[in-house]
């Protein structure tokens, strides 16, 4: 994984966590080869691991092909919730837990 093609190693994306794509805002452009170009996804690989679905692949300069940064993004189950991460040098790092139940018992306001 390359610092040198990024802006910010592991910007903080809050909730978005991407399951393919590129954050290209942060991408500064090659360090190998100084091209500015569309960032390829390479070496994609989904599959189940512990109840958890993982989803990873490889960020690379479409004119050179350099490894620019490694992508990663769970999904799981967890009690009434969807939990969602994502950890990328390019995309950044973010979390989102999401309620399965019709009204979400944390935004519910308490009646006394």
């Amino acid at each position: 994984m390359c610092g040198g093609c990024v802006g910010t190693e592991y910007p903080e994306r809050g909730t978005t966590c991407l399951e393919g794509g590129s954050f290209l805002l942060n991408f500064v452009g090659c360090a190998q080869c100084g091209r500015r170009d569309l960032v390829l996804l390479s070496n994609r690989a989904a599959g189940l691991h512990g109840g958890e679905e993982i989803v990873t692949y490889d960020h690379l300069c479409r004119s050179c092909h350099h490894l620019i940064a490694r992508h990663e993004y769970t999904f799981s189950v967890v009690d009434d919730y969807q939990e969602y991460t994502m950890l990328c040098l390019l995309c950044g790092r973010a979390e989102d837990s999401i309620s399965i139940l019709p009204d979400d018992p944390r935004q519910m306001t308490p009646l006394f």
